[in-house]
């Protein structure tokens, strides 16, 4: 099954670009996904498990170092990037 996220990242933080843009460039590491960025959010589209997999690894490595940090998605079954 596929499936398209929109996620947005807000670290609590004075300096939060380095933040945004090191999760961004983690996901970007999985070739498997399909990643498009813009100035207001992130779409990761693909396999529903391997999105599912890489966001968990990947907020929860953002939490741990980086603190407080707000994710705001949205999960669109079906893949939206065609």
């Amino acid at each position: 099954m596929k499936i398209s996220v929109e996620i947005s990242k807000y670290p609590l933080h004075q300096e939060y670009i380095p933040f945004i843009k090191d999760f961004i460039e983690r996901l970007n590491q999985h070739p498997e996904l399909k990643v498009m960025t813009n100035s207001m959010s992130t779409q990761v589209f693909g396999d529903y498990d391997v999105v599912m997999s890489v966001l968990q690894k990947n907020m929860k490595a953002s939490f741990e170092a980086y603190g407080k940090i707000v994710f705001v998605c949205k999960f669109i079954s079906g893949d939206l990037s065609v």
